[in-house]
């Protein structure tokens, strides 16, 4: 018996401090909630702990019984909310008395805040018919003057792009199949300036500069420790007027140079310089454009083309580029081809890619660069390039084609805007 009475009373308190006891369900009784939140200061039944119940001290039954013997009515289940609180007032006081540091507010300033009701929407009264039929009065119309402002809509728009990309490799001197090590830095900044007025007229102008260094082994030049990979400074213009749909009436013009000396390995002969070689063009032709959300395409058809080259630098051989000897400068007329791509394969990838042919009918130059960006976040990327260039009018060095390569590949730093 006494088993049975300590688990019924004492059995869910085993349950909550001893781990190897069974867990047990504790029914939940809303009316010791004062107990297991912050102490408050309840002075309501502080007052009626103060007030003093009192008796006769004579027993005289003054008062007659209500309710007969044989109705009688065990109150006991019906006062369990008073006994509780009783019992929960008694164990405050104690608090209050012994640790009144945990004391954190009191019943008075609790019932002072307003409480919380939602707003009540005002019911307007209903609209008698007669009204609805009733004529309106007649209003003076009082017409302030208004300050008209009117924007002119901006058709330019700008950005541009500019990355600082490295490489760097390393070979022991005793690397069983030799080889060199090296650093390689790839700079490029691109912007561009650009005209639409949504109706028939576009203009487009892109400025490019690409810079690129690599470190060179004693062994392979004894002069520098560096040299130049990537020298391109470039100027574009493009201006259209919509022939039909897609197709634009196209006028284009391009000049292209490098901005730094540069020289054949342990020597100081110049092969190339600023405006040595320098190139203009000018093309009249067809613009095919499309336009969707993830790719931009553009192909320009120009059946009547201008190219010239000039080199201005006396120590420079012309005849590298094209010259014919003893000339600094070369024209030719012919027809071109040049093309730009942008797609944004996925929100990581892009690809960029530009085709440019050009023939007098004599010969033929061509370019085809494609650059591959692959997004880390907003400020650091990797990109691969790869540069193809054929020119069969220009002199072939022995042992190869016409045809050229480069390629790169590289991270660092890389944002657009």
């Amino acid at each position: 018996v006494l088993s049975a009475l300590y688990q019924h009373y004492f059995g869910q308190l085993d349950s909550l401090n001893n781990d190897t006891v069974p867990m047990r369900d504790i029914i939940l009784d809303p009316n010791y909630y004062r107990l297991f939140i912050p102490l408050v200061y309840y002075n309501s039944f502080i007052k009626q702990l103060a007030k003093r119940n009192w008796t006769f001290q004579y027993s005289v039954d003054t008062i007659s019984k209500i309710t007969p013997e044989y109705l009688s009515i065990n109150t006991y289940k019906f006062n369990k909310t008073k006994r509780i609180n009783e019992t929960v007032s008694r164990i405050l006081v104690n608090l209050y008395v012994t640790r009144p540091d945990l004391v954190t507010d009191t019943e008075d300033r609790i019932m002072s805040f307003r409480p919380y009701h939602e707003e009540k929407m005002e019911v307007t009264p209903k609209t008698s018919v007669i009204q609805l039929f009733k004529p309106e009065e007649k209003k003076e119309d009082v017409v302030g003057k208004a300050n008209l402002l009117i924007r002119k809509p901006n058709f330019w728009y700008s950005g541009g792009e500019g990355s600082l990309q490295m490489t760097q490799n390393y070979l022991s001197e005793n690397w069983y199949k030799g080889g060199e090590s090296n650093h390689n830095l790839q700079s490029n900044l691109k912007l561009y300036l650009n005209y639409n007025n949504k109706k028939n007229l576009e203009f487009e102008n892109i400025f490019e500069m690409r810079l690129g260094f690599n470190t060179v082994s004693p062994k392979l030049d004894t002069i520098r420790t560096y040299r130049t990979n990537t020298d391109v400074f470039r100027l574009f213009s493009k201006l259209g007027l919509r022939a039909f749909s897609t197709w634009y009436y196209t006028i284009s013009g391009e000049i292209n140079t490098q901005l730094l000396h540069n020289y054949a390995a342990n020597t100081n002969n110049m092969v190339s310089a600023f405006m040595s070689p320098g190139n203009f063009a000018l093309s009249i032709g067809m613009d095919y454009k499309l336009r969707r959300n993830t790719m931009n395409l553009s192909v320009i058809v120009s059946p009547l083309s201008y190219n010239c080259r000039w080199v201005t630098n006396s120590k420079i051989n012309g005849m590298n580029f094209g010259l014919k000897e003893g000339k600094h400068s070369l024209e030719s007329f012919g027809s071109k081809v040049e093309s730009t791509f942008s797609w944004t394969i996925i929100p990581t990838i892009t690809l960029n890619s530009r085709f440019y042919s050009f023939t007098n009918y004599e010969k033929v130059e061509a370019e085809l660069e494609n650059t591959f960006n692959f997004t880390l976040n907003r400020y650091f990327s990797t990109k691969l390039f790869v540069h193809y260039r054929f020119d069969d009018g220009v002199r072939r060095k022995e042992g190869h084609g016409y045809l050229q390569a480069k390629e790169f590949l590289s991270f660092g730093m890389n944002y657009k805007w």
